[in-house]
């Protein structure tokens, strides 16, 4: 080759794979400053929810449960139970009682957990130290009722925020690993148990407007982790498959997945080729979707299942207007 020539093609070479050094390195910086924009968001959201859910938290215990002699269950119950019978402050006894549980969280959950939980727990501790609410009411029921709603409202707060300022659920997990059981089953027996002995040292009437309280601050709790909206899946089999796509889309302005799949029933066991239809919707359109789905194909098999939440798609996006 001419040596013009080849010094040309060397060059060219060159420029080629410097142009493709620049645009890797563009990628990864654009990438970089993504992925470093998300955590900074993801950390300040996370600040807020600890912090409104600290606010609401102790807004439930001083506003409500403190001035009443009330307890709750898990964690916070029996420091509450604990500083009512030893005259112990309770933002020293939420310190006490739930480090067994950061630790836990450390070996269980991970790092991040435990240091956003120990963070979550110190700012509840200091906020009932330093931070006094005023009494609403002595009403019982009021109190009872009222004080699991903020309370409950709090460590759903802080629980979507990454920690949790109450250890029960921490102490439910790694139990149900270690005895083959549920975490539910672990977590109504430690309130059993805290309950019995409100009833024992304190009075059955106070143990019972607590159960009151915590059933209370269940649901809250539930409330605020799964949202305002319930989710229901849907799958449905049909011969009817395309018109009961298209009304999906169409009417309701719902994404939906289509699998390829195989039916078999009866004696001889044989299968057919079917299209499975499933989409997310949530229980509002429930109704209207069973409607639709009568009027295209009343013998289709349809199965329906609870879906706690959702991400991307367009399920949380307003449906079409006709």
């Amino acid at each position: 080759m001419n040596p013009f020539w080849k010094q040309i093609v060397v060059q060219s070479v060159f420029h080629k794979k410097k142009d493709a050094v620049n645009e890797y390195s563009r990628f990864k910086m654009a990438k970089g400053y993504r992925e470093l924009k998300i955590s900074i968001y993801r950390l300040i959201k996370d600040i807020v929810l600890m912090s409104l859910g600290i606010g609401s938290a102790a807004f439930g215990l001083e506003g409500f449960l403190l001035p009443n002699n009330f307890i709750d269950g898990g964690a916070t119950g029996i420091s509450l139970l604990v500083s009512e019978l030893t005259n112990t402050p309770l933002y020293v006894l939420l310190i006490i009682i739930n480090i067994p549980f950061v630790f836990l969280g450390y070996k269980v959950i991970g790092k991040a957990f435990a240091i956003k939980t120990a963070c979550a727990i110190g700012g509840l501790s200091l906020c009932v130290a330093f931070v006094h609410f005023p009494e609403i009411t002595h009403d019982k029921l009021l109190v009872s009722v009222f004080g699991g709603f903020f309370l409950g409202g709090g460590i759903g707060l802080s629980v979507r925020g990454g920690a949790v300022i109450d250890g029960t659920e921490v102490l439910g997990i790694y139990l149900s690993r270690k005895l083959s059981t549920t975490i539910g089953d672990i977590i109504i027996l430690i309130n059993i148990i805290i309950f019995s002995v409100a009833a024992y040292l304190l009075s059955v009437e106070t143990a019972l407007y607590s159960l009151i309280t915590y059933l209370a601050a269940s649901k809250m709790l539930d409330f605020v982790i799964e949202g305002i909206e319930e989710y229901t899946g849907v799958t449905i089999i049909s011969p009817h498959h395309e018109a009961l796509r298209q009304m999906i889309i169409s009417d309701l302005g719902r994404g939906i997945t289509v699998y390829s799949g195989k039916r078999g029933y009866g004696k001889q066991g044989g299968t057919i080729d079917v299209e499975i239809l499933y989409t997310v919707i949530t229980r509002l359109e429930l109704s209207k979707l069973k409607t639709e789905i009568e009027k295209i194909d009343p013998n289709a098999f349809v199965v329906m299942s609870s879906v706690k939440d959702t991400k991307g798609g367009i399920v949380k996006q307003r449906p079409l207007k006709h």
